[in-house]
This record gives C-alpha cells, structure tokens and sequence, in this order.
C-alpha cells in the first residue's frame, strides 16, 4: 500500500558514513491503522490512520544517536543523517560505557505474513456489517438488561518496511494483522461482572473468518451470564490449582518474558518499566522444575507477534527462555548482545518510525505436555480450576504477582464441581514455575498489546501455553 522508496534509506546510509559514521542503518517503515467500533447498539466515529517516515541510527566511536523525520525527500535525509551523525560525534564523552553491536550476518530478503483478502481492500461497511452482526447475537440470546454494557471494535493494522544497514542488509517486509476487542459487563441481582477480550492474529481480513472471533465475543457473553447466576463465594485455603491457557499465558509474559530482556537486566529499563529479579550471571539459574520450559518464538505463522527478521536485520527464531526450570537465554538486540558477548537472537523491534527499536518479546509460551484437561482434573482430590484471569498485577521486578479468576471452578474427588467466584492466587515466580506437575497437550493463545519504552511502544504479542497442574498452591477470595 505504501510506496517505500528504498533509495531514501540507501542515501541514509551513504550520507551518515561519508559525515564519519563507523555503522549506520535506516528504516522506512508505514504503518495503517483502521478501526470500527459499537457502544450499546450506537456506531462511534470510524477512525482511520497512516503514518511514514524514516528512522535513521548511527554509530560513532561507541557512541549511538538516533533521529527521524517523515519528511522523504534526498535532502531532508540527507540533512538529517547529518544532524544525527554530529549528535553522535558530541556524544562520544558522555557515554562512559561505550556501545557496540554484536557482529551480524548481513540478509537481503523479502518476507511478509500469508494474507487472502488485502486489508487495504476492506470497506468501512464490510466492518459496520460484522459488528452489527455480532451486536444482534448477543442482544437476541442475553438482552440489553443482562449485558448493558457492550463495546465491541474491529482494528485493521498494516506495517510495512524496508530495512538498510552499512553491514549490507537490504529487508522488506509486509505485515497486515486483524484484531478484535470487546468490553462486556453483565448484570444481575446486583451483582457485576465485567470482561476485557482481545484476539487477533496476522494475515488478511480471512483471518475475521478463520479466527473465530464472532464465536470468541457470543462465547465469553455466555460465561458471563452463567458466573452471575451460578458462581459462589468459597473458603480460602490450599488447593491443587489448574490454571487454563490464557492464565499461564500471562504468567509467561509477565514472569518470564519480561524479566528475561537483557536491557532490563542491564537496568536500562528502570525508570520506565521497571527492573528485573535476574542479573547478567543467572544463565543456567534453576527457576522451576523440569516441566518449566518457556519459549519466546516470533516465527509461528499467523500469530500477532510474527515475524522473520527484527528491526536490526537479524533472523528470527526460537529462543528458549527457560529449559526445564533451568533460565537458558535472555531477549537481546545488537547491542545487549555485545555486551553479554553473545550474537543477538532478533528481539529488536521498533512499533512506528520515530521510534528506535527495543528489546521485545513476540509470541510467549509454555510448552505443552502430554495430557488431556479430563486426565488432569482426575489427578486432583481437591483444587480449583482457573481457566482465564480477570485481573493481574505484578511487581516491578516481576518476582510477586498476583492473578484473580474469571471462570473458575472448585474440582473434588477428579470431578469438576461448583462455579466459584473470585479466587486469588497470590505467588512468587520460582514458587510458580516450581509447581508444575502436568501440563495438557494443548496450546492455545491469546493476542495481546505489550507495552514498553519511553515514548511507549505498544506492540502486538501473543502469549499462551496449555493448562498446567499447579501444586498445593494457596488461594484467597475477594
């Protein structure tokens, strides 16, 4: 949709090093945004978004500047690789530590994510039409007294790049993602339940279709309505707890994900977003037992995370982030990687143009195992099942979280029992991935917007994983 003019990132490049720059790369980078959304039956404003522009970042000395401009033209670049290189020149005193980049193989590729139906293509009615669909249902099998609160919104996204570095990386790529998020809050007897959804996955418009997210909104009004007439208060105490995917996939990214990126470690994060229970010394730190091994994987066709190469021309892949309980790699970019004397495993990602590119996750999980969920349930005597979250909240250190209970039931004698209300499992991080007994075969994801830097980047994610077996976990109510 965009028209990238790859001469303007190699005439970045070219001016940066003909004013002294050591290393110099440039992104032009487009992104879409399109959104439709529906408040109680009443249509709010289509917005529509576009941005474009370049990112240029050099390397002088050890010293790093970044800068950016959304004016594309020869000379803006130009004069803008020269404003960022003799930022850089200035620089080179004041960074104590001076920074490098982990040596690179250089790519010249062109990869995207698979997409049937282009989003450019999508008209605003085709978007009006499927939230006025999914309004219906729910209005028809709940009714406007028992869900009086319902806002429901379908957001088109679509990135674009090209990527040059003086190493000879040339990378184009083309990624459009579709997303859906709904707030549902229901009603009865005085009591309230409210529910924040959000799914998606990368490709075209099919993916409306192929992701089943008419059946995820009609699905979670139906749990809705059965908590408020069926869920229980009940006692705290000790239980054997499974927790569903989308539980263990907040777990993972809160408790792994986050407190593994290596400029977190490095305490670059501090004043943002917080620090990290890890140091650079814990590879091979036991953090869990042997069923505990999280992976962080940008390359899973279709997920919201998906990509091929990061935003520094690395090639992408699988990173195990911890090996049964045992923490096997950190997230790195270019530079964390030189400073651990390690090659970077392509976490660098930048949400917009005028952003520099930070250590991010992707997609986060928990590997299955070889269960099924009614294997399990017919483990426990007595225990809880947690199947999704309505809250979370973790330190800034990521080490004591907390996580309280959309759907949940009490499980007595293998057998799923009572709805409960409300369970609080209150624990620590080694303490969680400790637990583990089984694992089922599923894996099952949930999208979500992970947020970081300053200015923030919100980036799109998955997390996930399969139920897990949580041992003699305490429980509290609310």
């Amino acid at each position: 949709m965009a028209s990238l003019q790859h001469d303007l990132a190699e005439e970045a490049i070219k001016a940066a090093t003909s004013f002294g720059a050591g290393y110099a790369e440039a992104r032009l980078h487009f992104n879409m945004q399109q959104e439709v959304a529906i408040k109680n039956g009443e249509f709010e404003p289509p917005g529509y978004s576009e941005s474009l522009g370049i990112g240029i970042r050099v390397l002088y000395k050890g010293a790093m500047a970044f800068g950016a401009t959304n004016l594309l033209t020869k000379e803006s670049v130009r004069e803008l690789a020269e404003r960022v290189t003799k930022n850089a020149k200035a620089s080179v005193k004041q960074f104590r530590k001076k920074v490098a980049l982990s040596e690179e193989k250089p790519h010249k590729a062109k990869w995207g994510a698979v997409e049937k139906e282009l989003l450019e293509d999508v008209e605003v009615a085709k978007m009006i039409s499927s939230l006025k669909e999914i309004e219906s249902e729910l209005l028809t099998s709940y009714g406007a007294s028992t869900l009086p609160f319902r806002l429901i919104a379908i957001n088109l996204l679509l990135e674009e790049k090209f990527y040059a570095n003086t190493d000879g990386s040339r990378i184009e790529s083309r990624v459009p993602r579709v997303n859906l998020f709904a707030v549902l809050t229901g009603m009865d007897s005085g009591n309230v339940v409210q529910r924040f959804v959000q799914t998606g996955r990368s490709g075209g418009w099919e993916v409306f279709r192929e992701g089943r997210f008419f059946e995820r909104v009609k699905e979670e009004a139906g749990t809705i309505v059965k908590i408020l007439k069926n869920a229980r208060k009940f006692t705290p105490g000790k239980f054997d707890v499974i927790v569903g995917p989308e539980v263990a996939g907040i777990m993972t990214h809160e408790s792994v994900g986050h407190p593994g990126e290596a400029d977190r470690i490095l305490g670059r994060e501090g004043a943002q977003a917080g620090e990290s229970y890890l140091s650079s010394s814990d590879i091979g730190r036991q953090v869990g037992n042997e069923n505990a091994t999280i992976i962080d994987d940008p390359t899973i066709p279709g997920s919201s995370g998906f990509y091929l190469f990061d935003d520094e021309g690395v090639s992408a892949r699988k990173r195990i982030l911890i090996k049964n309980g045992k923490i096997n790699e950190f997230l790195h970019n270019r530079e964390t990687a030189s400073e651990f004397s390690l090659k970077s495993n392509a976490a660098a990602r930048a949400n917009q143009y005028s952003v520099e590119p930070i250590v991010r996750m992707a997609n986060t999980y928990v590997e299955p195992g070889d269960m099924k969920l009614d294997e399990m349930i017919k483990e426990v005597k007595e225990g809880v099942m947690i199947k999704n979250f309505m809250e979370w909240n973790i330190d800034d250190k990521r080490f004591n979280q907390r996580y309280v209970g959309h759907e949940a039931y009490r499980i007595v004698n293998g057998e799923l029992a009572e709805m409960i209300r409300n369970p609080v499992l209150e624990v620590t991080t080694p303490r969680l991935w400790s637990s583990i007994s089984s694992k089922s075969r599923d894996l099952v994801f949930d999208s979500a917007t992970c947020g970081k830097g300053d200015p923030s980047q919100g980036i799109p994610v998955w997390h996930g994983g399969p139920y897990m077996l949580l041992k003699d976990m305490y429980l509290g109510s609310r």
